[in-house]
């Protein structure tokens, strides 16, 4: 069982963020505007995310796992590719 059970749209709002933060990583990104709007629009949705005032997401430990977890995915799917 996961000491964090995170629901899946807050799973799948952080995965969207890395994703959206490697496209405008990249140097001269095309649609940089719509990109950096995107990259905000997932922060606001993921930092105020209703399942961070549960007792689960109090723990400031919530996050890093949450962080962690969305990367180790991002590993993985690299590694298939």
């Amino acid at each position: 069982m996961d000491r964090f059970p995170f629901p899946d749209d807050l799973i799948r709002a952080q995965q969207e963020w890395h994703a959206t933060y490697r496209a405008l990583a990249v140097a001269r990104p095309a649609r940089a505007t719509e990109l950096r709007r995107r990259l905000l629009h997932l922060s606001v949705r993921t930092h105020w995310h209703p399942w961070w005032s549960t007792p689960a997401g109090w723990s400031p430990a919530a996050r890093v796992e949450l962080r962690r977890q969305t990367a180790q995915g991002r590993r993985a799917g690299a590694d298939a590719a």
